[in-house]
């Protein structure tokens, strides 16, 4: 349960367009729907005693829900939220995204369950969908040594993906450091990286090449002994921290490309 100000409920209701009994453009059916997607029965008497709207119930689980499950939710309603035209011209200054990031990073940092906001469903796969939502499971019961295994798995599925998008050969039989090491190499050949920047994500060759030998020997993957609570944290925030810098450089990467396109669309129009 966390405890919100006045004004941290308000940007919560503007953010979510709350003010006339309804979350942005969902219907019953496709708000219980979104809930569904996340393990959430969201009409249910856990969440209706304010009454039976939707933005009624949107405030019950922002009152009683924990900051992980509340954070997790509130990153993926922003991200339906940008796919709602009206909504990107509302906000065009940007000034209530900030206002609404700001708040959710305070309630992550204030909580001691790790963030998965960097565990991401980036292709339409079954096995996918049920490697995050495991990794989401542990990370929610604060088991970070328990998700370990499960988070090699997404990283060989994530930089196998990553490889395909940047166009370069790799082979199944490759290890998690060696697909890490050819994306590294594509994203030097394609970005202008700062020096510091370029160095440390070279430095994750290493970092992932070391997270194979804890996959194999100090993760469930095996039979054994795990990684004691602290340093599995430490483990599982700096390979997520990773991640989540791949994931802001890919959405520069995919932006300046649609960019590009339009351009060069553009130049095709005839006058």
């Amino acid at each position: 349960m966390v405890q919100l100000k006045h004004s941290e409920k308000r940007i919560l209701e503007d953010a979510l367009d709350m003010s006339s009994g309804y979350v942005l453009n969902f219907s019953d059916r496709t708000f219980a729907e979104f809930f569904d997607d996340h393990g959430i029965t969201i009409y249910q008497e856990k969440y209706g005693f304010n009454g039976t709207s939707k933005a009624k119930h949107m405030r019950a689980f922002i009152e009683v829900e924990d900051a992980f499950t509340l954070c997790r939710v509130l990153r993926q309603l922003w991200e339906h939220r940008e796919s709602i035209p009206s909504y990107q011209r509302a906000d065009a200054t940007g000034q209530l995204k900030t206002r609404f990031f700001a708040l959710v990073n305070k309630l992550e940092s204030g909580d001691e369950i790790p963030r998965t906001d960097a565990i991401d469903r980036f292709a339409r796969d079954e096995t996918l969908e049920e490697l995050v939502a495991s990794i989401e499971r542990d990370i929610g019961a604060n088991r970070p040594a328990a998700a370990l295994d499960r988070l090699h798995t997404y990283c060989m599925k994530k930089f196998g993906h990553l490889l395909d998008v940047h166009g370069v050969n790799w082979d199944r039989a490759e290890p998690l450091h060696s697909r890490v090491g050819k994306y590294v190499k594509a994203l030097g050949q394609e970005r202008d990286l700062r020096d510091v920047t370029s160095q440390i994500i070279k430095n994750a060759i290493g970092v992932f090449d070391k997270f194979n030998h804890v996959r194999n020997n100090q993760s469930l993957a095996h039979d054994n002994d795990l990684l004691d609570q602290a340093e599995a944290r430490f483990v599982y925030d700096s390979i997520t921290a990773i991640l989540r810098f791949i994931k802001s450089v890919e959405a520069k990467f995919d932006t300046a490309g649609v960019t590009t396109a339009a351009a060069a669309n553009d130049d095709k129009i005839l006058f």
